[in-house]
């Protein structure tokens, strides 16, 4: 039940008191409380009052603390706060309040506490001058909107204990002047615009005078500096938590850092240290938490590692960590998480399988071989399981049933074969589950209809058979679960052919005459037909090459067909034209939509870009590549038949006035093309190049997921040099990487490149060859130049509004995705990232912000 604040509590004139703090008080703050002259405290935290602050609160001049957080207030915070002389704690966190802080506050000698976080204030604070505040211990100002260098006042606050500035739009150097707070316990500089005035990151050197410090946390800042050069280990022993995650620091990692023995947290990831892990970690023996994921950390893992008893989280996916996984990792009996993808690492020993107490367990996208060991079923309380893109084989253990907990398993892009367990309907708890691109057959086993709490299932390019079930969870599911196992059946939206009714009672004669001759007798007049048509028709119309190399030949078209299908190719059916050609949509006689991409045959190239989208569409699968179902195909005629996108392109989406996309829909739009890209690069024999990446080229289907398409100029990597080649073929101008055009030099980096511009041109919603960009003056610099300093100059205006009360949240998304597409646009193609890190990367970029947004759905992309 709710209560109002009373009016009458403000005739209590001598009240010295008033703590209502932890109910459900709602309503505004009477304007009567004003009257309270006696008053030392008061204390409305956590309730849910709305409306401003009343102004006549500066009347109660012997008030000392003042703590209205956690509830819902409004309004700015008014000046005549800063009449209250007396104050110790001024404590309005976490409300909506908007505007300027009163400059007044910060002259309020006697403030210990000021605590204003997670509201929406802004301005400048470095304009303040002249502040002393003697007395501060405590200053709390994350999660708003303040800009400009970190104030000068605060470097006067000699108490100053804890300092938490995270969250906001502070730039500039991060001053060495923070070595004179001598009693500095926390500092959280966290989610900025901060840089270092030196690449010795001397400001951390000026931090070993804090001898009092348990936490320094930097991470998501510019500071742009090697880490190798720094003296790491004269920071304060008493150091207990230290983040610098994605800060742009390069060089190896000190062996110093092991003077810290009371570090129980380490977060360097994101960054581009390389070497080896030192062994000298070994000797940190509190530590619970180390990360050092997508880094250029090279070489084995150390056994010094296993010498860490309380570690609780290890995260060193994404680097090019190689070798086996330590044998002693199954004595690391505190680990919980541990994190291994995409690094190069080629075993995992027996003795690992002792981890018995493993909650999640990422060994993903490394180069791991042979079955899958049942001593897997050992590990009972799993919640989490990602082996994905290895080369595991042989069958999948059904002791994997016995893990009740489990909430996703991934085990894609493998060689698995043999049946789906039936003991997977035991997985009560599974929500995620992906077995795509294996050599899995059988059925899909009735059982998993009792998983009632799975949201997402993806089985697609296995040799599965029957009927799909139709119970439980399945009818959630769309054609993409089941796509590429072509002996499946059952319900028409699922785009499978219907099953076959079973004919029961019948005799022996009647099966023989049904079962054998029935069938080879319909057979030979087929073939009969079909030879006299075919000697009919000769030299008369384009035909269907039966030596043509397709995806998935699963009906053929003649030319008449694809003629009727488009109403002669009329430009009322045309989707679209590119170099080689038109593309029309075409309605087939069952109803069937399909797109017809016909090849411009006046042009030269029009036949060699048939062959090689023909000759590379044969060897690759993807959930977020476009699919071939056929080709038409003589000397007159050329033609791919594709599966038809209901809502066309990227490009078109990001220029309409009528579907504007969200920044959920934005990431999960790159996160798709990047999994393929991912695929491409890595997921196929020989590396593919697509050599044109540009909105144009990314479709989108029903629910907006993206697909890769038009490989007429795509390369493939085959021969020792797999990193480059060259063309004489031009890509898209703008999107093109530098040494594309200069030189003809073709390389899954030039990709890198192509996607980065694309990840700009997505959240700007300005095209590369926009007017604006001309000579030195170009998107990628457009962006560079203003990402220090505030997205909200290039974004596009239709994602970011200050109104919004997730504009932080989505403030950093933003600048995490433009720091993203500079690292795939370094002018250097070696030292761009490659696409296995930006689907790592634009994944923990979605996951933050759905986790500071909280409270919405999101599309699921696949793992691949």
């Amino acid at each position: 039940m709710y209560t109002f604040l009373a009016k009458e509590i403000g005739n209590l004139t001598k009240l010295k008191e008033l703590s209502l703090d932890r109910n459900r008080l709602q309503g505004e703050i009477p304007r009567e409380f004003g009257n309270l002259a006696d008053l030392e405290q008061m204390s409305l935290w956590e309730n849910n009052l709305r409306g401003a602050i009343p102004r006549e609160l500066g009347n109660l001049t012997g008030l000392g603390f003042l703590e209205l957080g956690e509830n819902f207030l409004t309004g700015e915070i008014p000046l005549e706060i800063g009449n209250l002389q007396n104050l110790e704690e001024l404590d309005l966190r976490q409300n909506k309040l908007v505007g300027i802080v009163p400059a007044a506050i910060f002259n309020v000698s006697t403030l210990k506490l000021l605590q204003l976080q997670n509201n929406s204030l802004l301005g400048c604070l470095s304009s303040i001058a002249d502040v002393r505040l003697p007395n501060l211990e405590e200053l709390s100002l994350w999660g708003n909107n303040f800009n400009g260098t970190i104030p000068r006042f605060i470097f006067n606050a000699s108490k100053l204990s804890i300092l938490e500035l995270v969250g906001n739009s502070f730039s500039g150097f991060i001053p060495n002047t923070f070595g004179n707070l001598r009693n500095l316990e926390r500092l959280n500089l966290q989610d900025n615009y901060l840089t270092s005035s030196t690449p010795e990151l001397s400001f951390l050197s000026s931090l070993s005078n804090c001898k009092s410090l348990t936490l320094i946390a930097l991470s998501n800042n510019p500071l742009d500096g090697n880490l190798r050069k720094t003296s790491v280990g004269n920071l304060s022993h008493s150091l207990e938590i230290f983040l610098m995650y994605n800060c742009n620091i390069s060089g190896g990692i000190s062996e110093e850092i092991s003077n810290l023995t009371n570090l129980t947290t380490i977060n360097l990831g994101g960054n581009k240290l390389n070497g080896s892990i030192p062994i000298a970690l070994g000797k940190l023996q509190k530590l619970q938490y180390l990360g050092l994921e997508d880094n250029k950390l090279e070489g084995s893992i150390p056994d010094d590692i296993c010498r860490l008893d309380e570690l609780y989280e290890l995260e060193l996916g994404g680097n090019k960590l190689s070798g086996s996984i330590p044998a002693c990792f199954g004595n690391l009996i505190a680990l919980r998480i541990l994190s291994l993808g995409s690094n190069e690492l080629t075993s995992i020993p027996l003795t690992f399988w002792n981890l018995k107490d493993i909650l999640q367990l990422n060994i993903s996208s490394n180069y791991f071989t042979g079955p899958l060991p049942l001593e897997i079923g050992n590990l009972k309380v799993l919640i989490g399981i990602d082996f994905s893109m290895n080369n595991f084989s042989g069958v999948i253990p059904t002791e994997i049933g016995g893990l009740k907990n489990l909430e996703y398993l991934f085990l894609g892009y493998n060689r698995l074969r043999g049946s789906i367990p039936d003991s997977f309907g035991d997985l009560i708890s599974l929500k995620f589950l992906n077995l795509s691109n294996n050599n899995l057959f059988g059925a899909i086993p009735a059982s998993l209809e009792k998983l009632s709490y799975l949201e997402d299932l993806n089985l697609s390019f296995n040799k599965l058979e029957g009927e799909i079930p139709r119970g439980g969870s399945f009818g959630n599911f769309s054609a993409e679960s089941f796509e590429g196992n072509e002996l499946l059946c059952g319900s028409p939206n699922l785009q499978v052919p219907p099953c076959k009714t079973r004919i029961h009672h019948t005799s022996w004669k009647k099966s023989l005459l049904l079962g054998i001759v029935l069938p080879l007798s319909t057979t030979l007049m087929i073939v009969v037909i079909s030879l006299i048509l075919r000697y009919r028709q000769r030299g008369k119309q384009p035909s269907n090459d039966a030596n043509m190399p397709l995806v998935a030949t699963w009906r053929t078209f003649s030319y008449l067909e694809l003629c009727q299908a488009t109403d002669e190719f009329s430009e009322n059916n045309l989707i679209g034209r590119g170099g080689f050609g038109s593309v029309y949509k075409a309605r087939l006689g069952d109803g069937m939509e399909v797109a017809v991409k016909v090849f411009n045959l006046q042009c030269g190239r029009a036949f060699k870009s048939f062959d090689v989208e023909c000759e590379i569409m044969k060897s690759i699968r993807h959930r977020n590549l476009i699919k071939v179902i056929s080709s038409c195909s003589n000397e007159e005629f050329k033609a791919l038949v594709l599966e038809y996108m209901p809502h066309g392109s990227l490009e078109k989406y990001l220029y309409s006035s009528n579907c504007i996309l969200d920044i959920f829909q934005r990431l999960n739009i790159m996160i798709d093309v990047a999994s393929a890209l991912e695929y491409l690069h890595f997921g196929c024999s020989a590396p593919v190049i697509h050599c044109d990446l540009k909105p144009d080229n990314v479709l989108l289907d029903d629910n907006l997921v993206a697909y890769l398409s038009d490989f007429g100029i795509a390369k493939l990597l085959i021969g020792e040099d797999q990193s480059m080649t060259q063309t004489q073929t031009l890509a898209t101008i703008g999107y093109m990487a530098p040494e594309y055009g200069r030189e003809g030099r073709v390389s899954t980096n030039g990709d890198v490149y192509s996607f980065g511009i694309m990840l700009m041109e997505t959240f700007t919603g300005k095209k590369p060859t926009y007017e604006f960009f001309n000579g030195e003056m170009t998107l990628k610099h457009w962006v560079n130049d203003w990402l220090p300093i505030s997205t909200m100059e290039v974004v596009d205006a239709n994602l970011l509004s200050q109104e919004d009360i997730h504009f932080v949240a989505k403030e950093q998304c933003v600048s995490f995705v433009f720091n993203l597409a500079m690292a795939c646009t370094v002018e250097s193609p070696e030292q761009r990232i490659n696409a296995k890190e930006i689907v790592t990367k634009l994944l923990k970029i979605r996951d933050s912000l759905l986790r500071n947004v909280g409270g919405r759905r999101i599309r699921q992309s696949n793992l691949n």
